[in-house]
């Protein structure tokens, strides 16, 4: 059974967090579109472990507060979310898991405040370097305006078609089996092009359902009552957190597990390959087959390999 929802005040919003076991503190970080809900697998295990498995729905995201305007989702502001709620359960540090924009928030959190991790554990997102130009023109031109980063920035077009029918979202959305890398690399160089609108305006979609009719329900109705601006208020800060990092030191100095997923089409081998220059302490484990949504996709392999390397670094 997923743990009842407790409320923590983490800088200075309400902040619904989940947690389950006892222990030394594991805090999972949750992607777009997800929820403290996506960790459901990872919670028994950890706890069984031995450690205390802690996950919060992040700032306008399922129970916790969801503020209005466009920059209160920087991530300055979404690191200190993280390091509020370190303060709020009095702990110096804790090992910290990341998936998706979670993993995103965590390789940050490892530059601006590294002594409040003690491992890092990074599902998907490789570490980036810090292009020398604005990365939304970087995608603009490269990809064009229908990508779905770019096609954020421009318009509440995607907020309000994805609230219109949260159902139909993630049926298209979140799915397994869909295509592998292989058969992604040999289609045309337009219809590699993720255009999240024109996904959820189709009527069916390839692979098979990742949720049960349970899960898919809980998903659907948490993004019924929040809607969908403030997750996609998380890219439309996507310039600005460039600029903010300008001059930050981008290597990461934490020991770090990165879980990979051989068929995730929004990220390529050699952006995993590129990453190993950044982060000095690093293994690097990947899934195949496995697509975008690691965690829940492949639970077992995701909680073997994690309690594997947590128990190798202690």
């Amino acid at each position: 059974m997923f743990p009842a929802a407790k409320f923590v005040d983490s800088n200075g919003i309400r902040m619904a967090v989940y947690e389950q076991g006892d222990g030394p503190a594991a805090i999972m970080v949750h992607g777009f579109p997800e929820l403290a809900f996506s960790w459901r697998h990872q919670f028994p295990a950890l706890a069984s472990a031995g450690y205390r498995a802690i996950a919060p729905d992040m700032r306008g995201y399922g129970q916790s507060d969801s503020p209005g305007d466009v920059e209160a989702y920087g991530i300055a502001e979404l690191v200190a979310d993280l390091t509020g709620l370190l303060d709020a359960y009095e702990l110096e540090r804790a090992i910290f898991v990341g998936h998706d924009w979670g993993a995103i928030v965590l390789w940050h959190m490892a530059m601006l405040a590294p002594e409040r991790i003690e491992k890092l554990l990074i599902l998907n997102i490789p570490h980036f370097p810090r292009p020398p130009i604005d990365p939304i023109e970087l995608f603009r031109k490269r990809l064009g305006d229908d990508f779905y980063i770019v096609n954020f920035q421009d318009s509440d077009e995607a907020d309000q078609a994805f609230a219109n029918d949260p159902g139909h979202f993630f049926d298209m959305l979140m799915r397994k089996n869909q295509v592998t890398r292989a058969e992604f690399d040999r289609l045309p160089p337009a219809m590699k092009v993720f255009s999240m609108l024109k996904a959820i305006r189709r009527s069916h979609a390839g692979g098979e359902p990742l949720l049960t009719n349970e899960e898919r329900d809980y998903f659907v109705n948490a993004f019924a009552r929040s809607g969908f601006s403030g997750p996609i208020n998380w890219y439309r800060n996507w310039s600005q957190n460039w600029r903010a990092m300008d001059g930050v030191d981008q290597l990461i100095k934490i020991p770090t597990l990165f879980i990979g997923a051989s068929d995730d089409v929004i990220i390529g081998l050699e952006q995993i390959d590129a990453m190993r220059p950044l982060v000095a302490d690093l293994t690097l484990e990947m899934l195949d087959p496995c697509g975008h949504w690691t965690q829940q996709e492949r639970p077992q392999d995701v909680n073997r390999l994690m309690l594997k390397w947590l128990k190798s670094t202690k």
